[in-house]
């Protein structure tokens, strides 16, 4: 059995932001990833895809982008070769290829079995991040065989669905790009949509992220909103990473022959069930927006900057349409349907007691109550960005710090 203070599940950005802060700080340490370093990035993300953020807001612990047009937005194999290129940076001691099987408790520490032999650790952080497994809901098992069913994590590019329409299921970042891109090809499609939130890409002549950033909301902890799970539960922002730096909403979907309906209520063979809620849902995004927008204002007229970034047009309203109770997928031609509806997470290894009725892992800014056991890359878990490239080195360095503390504490104890 090898030894280690620490061991890290999950070799993507998590995991690595936090091999920088423990090898800043001493801590023996180890990362065991399943694939590649950053494998999801490699292997479970569409050929077009590319981050929401801007480059420059791709910062990690002791690493930032510097190469050109830092405004644009990384194309996948950038982001893998960004990643690459950090954990050389720092020489991290990353295993890749080698599969967890189990995670148990051994004495005051934890016992980690995989393909490549065991390891006995004082502490394991799990880095395997948010988006783990695509969440399908259990009314796809009522749909006829004969509908292709496909998850975003699987989906590449248009040309490997097969012939006809398709339903994209979810309104979010992933399912109005990716119904933006298959209608584009010259496919029917048909968009069900539930809550989303929407932003322009550029509001008076910045990035909207950008002013997040500015603003600090991106950077905004758990005790700094009023319920924590009904932020942790807010939908992706509805936006798209081109050169043209273009907006994408309900709108813009039309206007490339999208159909946009209701949320998907249920199925039976080759029919389908819409609720009778486009509108509110469209009339409650439409408020979330102009909030965002409104304080984007403030911060503006605070800071005294109306000069350089004179007051625009707010992006048009989304009028919405009438939506059937029921659609034929025969009848409208679609012969495939696309799950665009979030993820979940797995962990059938992890033998110990820190999941909840879920089987989502019960934490406080990432610190389980089992000592020595914690998680980052979360949604949310210390900081609204902990998910994102951008802030999981925040939370990475914090919980760096407890584990170098804990260590301390627990040398001076033996001693």
């Amino acid at each position: 059995m090898k030894h280690t203070d620490t061991l890290i599940i999950g070799g993507g950005q998590a995991g690595l932001a936090m091999s920088r802060c423990l090898g800043d700080r001493g801590v023996d340490h180890v990362v065991l990833e399943r694939g590649r370093i950053a494998e999801r990035w490699r292997s479970e993300r569409w050929d077009s895809l590319r981050m929401l953020t801007p480059r420059w807001q791709s910062r990690l612990p002791g690493w930032s982008y510097q190469g050109p047009d830092e405004h644009g937005y990384m194309t996948m194999p950038e982001v893998i070769d960004y990643l690459e290129r950090y954990a050389r940076s720092f020489s991290a001691p990353v295993q890749t290829g080698v599969t967890v099987s189990s995670v148990e408790r051994l004495g005051d520490g934890f016992r980690v079995r995989s393909d490549a032999g065991e390891w006995a650790a004082a502490n394991v952080v799990i880095a395997t991040g948010h988006s783990n497994q695509p969440l399908v809901p259990p009314i796809s098992k009522s749909l006829a065989p004969d509908i292709e069913q496909i998850v975003p994590s699987h989906y590449r590019h248009p040309g490997q669905l097969r012939d006809g329409g398709v339903l994209v299921v979810g309104a979010s970042a992933t399912g109005v790009q990716l119904a933006s891109e298959i209608a584009r090809s010259g496919r029917h499609v048909t968009l069900a949509v539930g809550r989303h939130t929407r932003l322009p890409r550029v509001y008076r002549g910045r990035d909207i992220m950008a002013w997040l950033d500015a603003m600090g909301v991106m950077s905004e902890t758990t005790g700094q909103v009023y319920d924590i799970d009904a932020s942790r539960a807010q939908p992706s922002l509805q936006l798209i990473g081109s050169d043209e730096r273009r907006s994408l909403d309900l709108g813009v979907l039309r206007s490339e022959g999208v159909r946009v309906v209701g949320r998907l209520l249920g199925a039976s063979s080759h029919r389908v069930y819409l609720a009778d809620d486009l509108r509110d849902s469209i009339a409650r995004s439409e408020v979330k927006m102009h909030e965002q927008l409104d304080r984007v204002d403030r911060y503006i007229a605070h800071m005294h900057l109306d000069g350089a970034f004179p007051m625009e047009a707010r992006p048009a309203r989304v009028v919405p349409s009438a939506t059937p109770a029921a659609m034929s997928l025969a009848g409208e031609g679609i012969g495939t349907v696309l799950w665009a509806t979030g993820y979940r997470r797995s962990y059938p290894w992890l033998h110990v007691p820190v999941l909840d009725a879920r089987g989502e892992i019960e934490h406080t800014g990432g610190i389980t109550a089992v000592p020595g056991m914690y998680a980052l890359g979360l949604y949310f878990l210390r900081r609204r960005n902990s998910s994102l490239l951008d802030g999981v080195g925040a939370d990475a360095s914090e919980l760096a710090d407890h584990i170098f503390h804990r260590l301390a504490h627990n040398r001076l104890a033996v001693a």
